[in-house]
């Protein structure tokens, strides 16, 4: 098959715009010659759990599957009781952005709180976390943070520590989502183990997808005493791959080494590049008009531009309004991302709102 699409087109959507880094191509390559037992019976997955032990301690399980809903509508699911609810952020992936698949599939509650930052206290949780023995309402059993944020921020890892303790001492567990976890062990320049196990995180949907890879994420279970039905809930949930050893064999590429480290700083640094050469525009009046909604923490960038600016800057650049009647737009930065990149977007980004003609 030849090239049909225009690989000069460059885009700040999302990280799932990117394409698959070659080590993981090569991985997968790697990985294709002979037979393997099919279902995760293979070598390949076998020594994922080795990769994963190194990250998440050596009581992790991991469970491959092919994305990020299905790891964490699976995983949330083997956390609870049919009557079980979740407490989330009003903003978290599960709550906004996965087609209703918690409710649908799983029969889960997603009990959502506002957060302005999207990282949950235990404060914010108890607004949710009450009402165990009453028959007229979900019980809140797990609490579902996303590690970086939906927002782009961070929770530190005596944050999430807090929330871990505040949930097991009222019999809830806690849940991350770490699509962009990656992310965040790069930004928090930390251990993965630091802000999950080490943390008192129960159970983690671990990202691949984002960071260069190809439909490949896993389930990652910390307490076994927090997941029961795992395997069986994998298949239930159309998540179980027959050729388990190509989604094993992308993530040990990314998580054996440094891989997963490496394009996570390049993204990161590459969103750190783009707000700086935004903050210099509106210092020396080159930009105008813009101002940030939210911190630059990890490989997202979120802004407020002028009326009419977010279509005209799509013309060029493809990227996502979060608030549109707030004027509010998310930039994201991949591992492919490029330095010309950002600093094209940035001179378009002058162009339309004026202040360079100014």
């Amino acid at each position: 098959m030849t090239t049909i699409h225009d690989r000069t087109v460059r885009s700040f959507a999302s990280d799932n715009y990117s394409g698959v880094h070659p080590d993981v191509l090569a991985a997968i390559a790697a990985a294709n010659d002979g037979h393997q037992i099919a279902y995760g019976e293979d070598v390949y997955t076998a020594r994922l759990q080795e990769v994963f032990a190194h990250h998440f301690g050596e009581d992790a399980q991991a469970f491959p599957v092919f994305n990020g809903t299905g790891a964490n509508v699976t995983g949330l699911q083997s956390m609870l009781p049919r009557w079980g609810a979740v407490v989330a952020a009003s903003t978290a992936h599960i709550n906004v952005d996965e087609g209703g698949a918690p409710e649908k599939v799983a029969g889960i509650k997603i009990l959502n709180v506002p957060t302005g930052d999207g990282k949950l206290t235990p404060e914010l949780v108890d607004l949710e976390a009450w009402g165990w023995g009453d028959e007229h309402r979900a019980q809140p059993l797990v609490v579902s943070i996303t590690q970086s944020t939906e927002l782009g921020t961070l929770y530190t890892p005596d944050e999430i520590r807090a929330l871990a303790d505040h949930a097991h001492s009222r019999g809830m567990r806690l849940h991350l989502d770490g699509a962009r976890l990656s992310n965040a062990a790069a930004a928090l320049d930390l251990p993965i183990r630091a802000f999950t196990k080490d943390a008192g995180v129960d159970l983690v949907s671990a990202g691949g997808t984002k960071n260069g890879a190809l439909a490949a994420e896993a389930i990652v279970v910390l307490d076994p005493a927090a997941s029961q039905g795992l395997p069986y809930l994998r298949k239930l949930n159309m998540q179980l791959s027959s050729k388990m050893r190509f989604v094993s064999a992308q993530l040990i590429a990314l998580y054996e080494g440094d891989l997963y480290l490496r394009n996570a700083r390049h993204a990161n640094a590459m969103a750190a590049r783009l707000r700086a050469a935004v903050e210099a525009g509106i210092a020396d009046g080159s930009i105008t008009g813009v101002a940030f909604s939210q911190p630059t923490q990890a490989n997202g960038v979120f802004a407020t531009l002028p009326d009419g600016v977010a279509d005209a800057l799509r013309e060029t650049f493809r990227f996502y309004d979060w608030d549109a009647a707030k004027n509010e737009v998310r930039w994201m930065c991949s591992f492919d991302t490029t330095e010309s990149d950002v600093d094209a977007f940035i001179a378009e980004l002058a162009r339309l709102t004026g202040g360079a003609r100014g």
